[in-house]
């Protein structure tokens, strides 16, 4: 018994809320694919295959769907295509979605076969159906011929060798017969290259016709471009046979304006299609004849079909009437202009809408008392008496009128939308969860070989509720949730600056959702790891917990590890970063001494922005030079706080010879610039220019400028030592060991003993 039209369209509405089930979460696809393959086969009746091939269509074209996943769900659905298409009724939309379908398909097939050699099966199912399509594909209807020529391109694409990008990792190679090792068991090179020629050949034969249609022609050059760019051996055939056909000798005579448009639209694709080509190598061989071959298609153009080149014949007159200008000369009569009345005020009935006459006897005539025989035979004499320039004229004042109710009616349900907005709330119907038991039971049915598919009965789709999640899972799936988040940092945009005038970039006040770019992820992540937990982390925690992770110190890590990759570059989000760490730390600090009174023990606050601020100048300071002096002021200029153990760490650059100069400049910008930092900047420069002399000349003369007193009396207490230093204290021997004198403290020796004898 064959299934009713409701039972059908439950189906279908059943079979679209799993299709919406996919679209949101390509991850779906196989089990919904796999589902619904036993209730779109060839038994079921042809609304439900329509439904079926149109979405599997969908699948194998879905970027969303991954690759590796659709090369292991194509074998599946080779049995149910094959045996849709081999079914005698010839539905037009099947065979479209069908042979769509099988484009999608041969590559994954393809591929699949040379890594499993042992499935011979699926190599049969795609050969039939290769076949069956090749074979019937001049007797299929246009749209069906169209998917055939998108169908044979992919055949040719995959049987033809392409380029090897990596020999090391065949699986980043595209599918061709490069790939194909030449031992296999079930592909034969030779047989498989011969065929694709010939099925090219067949492809370019669409050139030689003598009457070509133009949506075959260019649906065909559409699917040659691909050919050309990513297979280099066959690509100069391609183009030989693209010179060698002109549009306009292959239009149909006579000439009219349906044939005039075809032809244009094939010499502009061809000249499209020519011109891509030169683009994309401009050093190509046959560069010239092509441009050669562009001119001439428009030559050719306006020589056998195009006649706007031609002299224009005499305007003719208006048959239906005299322009307005010229009536007064020719003395026509001028039609009489209809009045129209307004329309009554309130609610407009469709009477009154194409009510035009003010006689109140007219407008209150039931028409439905005279019979219909009697209607028609006045109604059509009366039509073919009706003067053309009134009926305008009645048509015009009806289509006015309904324009003006109709932006009556939207400027008044246009606050009440608003309104609704403002309180609207989707409410919520879940699905009854004791279905699925039904829909076990269907499922289990369909597999039985001895039922038909059109007595299975689709219950509605509902997916088990998954388990609970403990919390290491839940903190792995946190964890895997942001590693993600920062893998998409590397495929978004940078924020453009804005141009003066048209806008600013926000602070804190901005939506870390309100763009979809880089700065907007960081935000998203740096305000999760910061404000996301605050609250949650004051108080005493217990041993269990304070040994556990937190999402937000793994954040923090992954932020730092992001950041050190390339310091310069990302010095924006480490900014980013401290900045929210300073002000969440200021507000946890406020929340806490406002809710603790004077009998209450003081709540501990844990503080993350010193930590990690220290910690990120330990990372990318061993790798500062001179260049970055920039990057590095930039970075201190906008940290929310300079500390003394940051002060410290500016310090340690002046170790390095060749960075004291990058240390004395980041210290005078902030001496200059921050002023609540001067002290300790000075403090640290100061130790700076007691402890390394390289840094005296340059740190003088900052220090000259804020602190002259203490720098003179640093210098004089350098000078004192200095002194010191040098002085001797007991005279160089003048002899060596054996006696004998030393010639370079001779002069020494005899002065000390004359001032001896001066003395004595």
């Amino acid at each position: 018994m064959a299934q009713s039209g409701d039972q059908v369209v439950d189906q279908i509405a059943q079979l679209n809320a799993a299709r919406n089930l996919v679209l949101g979460d390509a991850a779906f696809y196989p089990q919904i694919v796999n589902g619904v393959l036993p209730i779109i086969g060839a038994h079921a009746r042809v609304e439900l295959r329509r439904w079926g091939t149109e979405f599997l269509a969908e699948t194998f074209a879905s970027p969303a769907f991954a690759t590796a996943q659709k090369e292991q769900l194509a074998t599946n659905v080779l049995h149910t295509v094959r045996s849709i298409l081999e079914l005698p009724e010839r539905d037009q939309l099947v065979l479209k979605n069908i042979v769509q379908t099988a484009a999608s398909l041969y590559p994954l097939v393809f591929r699949y076969i040379i890594n499993h050699p042992e499935d011979k099966q699926s190599w049969e199912h795609i050969e039939a159906i290769k076949q069956d399509i090749l074979r019937r594909w001049d007797s299929f209807s246009y749209p069906v011929k169209l998917c055939c020529i998108k169908f044979a391109q992919r055949v040719v694409l995959v049987q033809t060798h392409g380029l090897i990008a990596d020999p090391r990792r065949p699986e980043h190679n595209e599918t061709s017969l490069a790939i194909v090792p030449r031992n296999h068991s079930i592909l034969s090179l030779p047989s498989l290259e011969a065929e694709s020629s010939g099925l090219l050949d067949r492809i370019l034969s669409i050139f030689q016709e003598d009457a070509s249609d133009p949506i075959l022609v260019n649906a065909t050059l559409n699917c040659l471009a691909t050919l050309i760019r990513s297979r280099q051996s066959i690509s100069n055939k391609i183009i030989s046979a693209v010179l060698n056909f002109l549009p306009a000798r292959h239009a149909r005579s006579p000439v009219t304006p349906a044939v005039r448009v075809g032809v244009k639209s094939m010499e502009r694709t061809t000249r499209a299609l020519l011109i891509n080509i030169m683009k994309r190598n401009p050093s190509h061989p046959l560069v010239s004849k092509m441009q050669q071959h562009i001119e001439r298609l428009m030559q050719s153009r306006i020589e056998h079909v195009d006649e706007t080149s031609r002299k224009r014949g005499l305007p003719t007159e208006p048959t239906d009437g005299l322009d307005a200008a010229k009536r007064a000369r020719l003395d026509a009569e001028t039609p009489p202009v209809i009045k129209v009345p307004p329309l009554p005020a309130g609610r407009i009935s469709y009477a009154q809408l194409f009510t035009l006459t003010e006689d109140t006897g007219l407008s209150s005539f039931d028409v439905k008392q005279l019979p219909a025989d009697l209607l028609v035979k006045i109604v059509v004499p009366l039509l073919a008496r009706v003067d053309q320039s009134s009926l305008n004229q009645v048509v015009d004042a009806v289509r006015t009128r309904y324009q003006t109710v109709q932006k009556q009616q939207m400027a008044q349900r246009q606050p009440a939308a608003v309104e609704e907005d403002d309180d609207y709330e989707p409410e919520y119907q879940p699905m009854d969860i004791t279905s699925a038991a039904s829909d076990q039971a269907g499922a289990a049915s369909a597999d039985i070989p001895g039922e038909q598919p059109d007595l299975v009965s689709l219950g509605p789709f509902v997916l088990p509720r998954p388990p609970p999640l403990s919390e290491d899972q839940a903190a792995d799936a946190g964890r895997g949730a942001v590693a993600r988040v920062f893998g998409m940092l590397g495929s978004t945009t940078v924020t453009p600056n804005p141009v003066k005038g048209q806008g600013q970039q926000l602070g804190f006040s901005r939506l870390a959702g309100s763009t979809f770019d880089r700065d907007a992820w960081v935000t998203l992540l740096t305000r999760l790891a910061t404000r996301a937990p605050s609250g949650l982390e004051t108080g005493p925690k217990p041993e269990a917990d304070r040994r556990r992770p937190r999402i937000s110190d793994s954040i923090r890590e992954t932020l730092y590890r992001y950041i050190l990759e390339d310091f310069r570059g990302r010095v924006n989000v480490g900014i980013m970063w401290l900045n929210e760490e300073w002000y969440n730390d200021r507000i946890q600090m406020q929340v806490a001494a406002s809710n603790r009174t004077d009998e209450d023990e003081e709540v501990s606050v844990a503080l993350n922005y010193d930590p990690w601020v220290l910690r990120l100048l330990d990372g990318f300071l061993p790798y500062l030079d001179s260049r970055d002096i920039k990057i590095f002021i930039r970075f201190l200029s906008e940290i929310p706080e300079v500390t003394i153990p940051i002060a410290k760490r500016i310090a340690s650059l002046a170790k390095d010879p060749e960075r004291v100069n990058l240390c004395v400049q980041s210290f005078m910008y902030l001496i200059m610039f921050r002023p609540p930092a001067r002290e300790i900047c000075l403090d640290a420069l100061e130790e700076v220019y007691q402890n390394y002399e390289e840094s005296r000349p340059s740190a003088g003369k900052v220090l000259s400028r804020w602190r002259p007193q203490r720098i003179e009396q640093l210098q004089a207490e350098q000078t004192t030592l200095v002194n010191r230093t040098v002085e001797p204290h007991h005279p160089p021997s003048a002899t060596f060991a054996n006696g004998v004198r030393d010639p370079r403290t001779a002069h020494l020796t005899n002065s000390q003993s004359s001032s001896d004898t001066t003395v004595s």
